[in-house]
């Protein structure tokens, strides 16, 4: 699928998981340490370009945005495949630390099969995982990818163009939700071949009678020009 290089995707190591947890408690989200290379981003960008074995949906309406979402369907070329597995094997234990905080008996298995397996079972074989390239006057609207029985609580998007000289505007977006609160925005600034992992939908956050649910939608604000290209990896299918 688009000649996408069969070189290793980035590693994260033990110690910095446990950064990316530190984050993700305080935050709701945490860019990992190891960036996508430009090779990795280039062939992300030919095959948007391609657009071979990806299947386009045109977002046109003020609930959805503007633009469109390339999606890659079940089977992701390698190694980005491989590397959404690595990915889901670090964020797993901060899932089920998350359902631990709220209370939730649910616990994720430690490998993305097992994982796929109990999706498919429930009926969840739409594969979520997608490009989404958004040119000039595009957005992506507040939403969240949170269908279904098995929902994993956190994903990865990553940045594929080089905000200034590939788009302007079109910066990352993120809403929190607190119980008898505004919502709280929060731009995440990335440059070209960021990675950030986010929450799915909500997340725990400690509160003076415990630990509480607090909810996360997020978006892309409007591009101004140019052409700006992002990947989201979702790790559950929606039904």
């Amino acid at each position: 699928m688009g000649g996408l290089s069969t070189a290793a995707m980035p590693g994260i190591r033990e110690e910095d998981w446990r950064a990316v947890h530190q984050q993700l408690d305080a935050q709701g989200h945490a860019l990992l340490p190891a960036p996508l290379g430009a090779a990795h981003t280039q062939c992300c960008v030919r095959m948007a370009e391609d657009g071979v074995g990806l299947h386009r949906v045109a977002l046109a309406s003020e609930a959805l945005g503007r633009g469109e979402l390339l999606y890659f369907g079940a089977d992701l070329p390698t190694p980005l495949s491989a590397w959404r597995t690595m990915l889901y094997r670090g964020l797993a234990p901060i899932a089920n630390a998350w359902n631990d905080q709220l209370g939730i008996d649910h616990r994720y298995p430690a490998e993305l099969d097992r994982f796929t397996e109990h999706n498919r079972r429930a009926g969840q074989d739409r594969a979520q995982s997608h490009l989404v390239r958004l040119r000039e006057h595009d957005c992506l609207a507040l939403h969240q990818r949170n269908g279904g029985e098995h929902v994993f609580p956190l994903q990865v998007v990553a940045l594929l163009s080089v905000p200034g000289q590939d788009f302007t505007g079109g910066e990352f977006v993120m809403t929190e939700q607190r119980p008898r609160m505004q919502s709280r925005p929060v731009v995440l600034p990335m440059a070209c071949g960021d990675v950030a992992v986010i929450a799915t939908g909500h997340r725990p956050v400690e509160g003076a009678n415990g630990p509480y649910r607090v909810n996360l939608k997020h978006a892309v604000s409007r591009v101004r020009g140019g052409e700006r290209l992002g990947l989201e990896l979702a790790f559950h299918n929606a039904p």
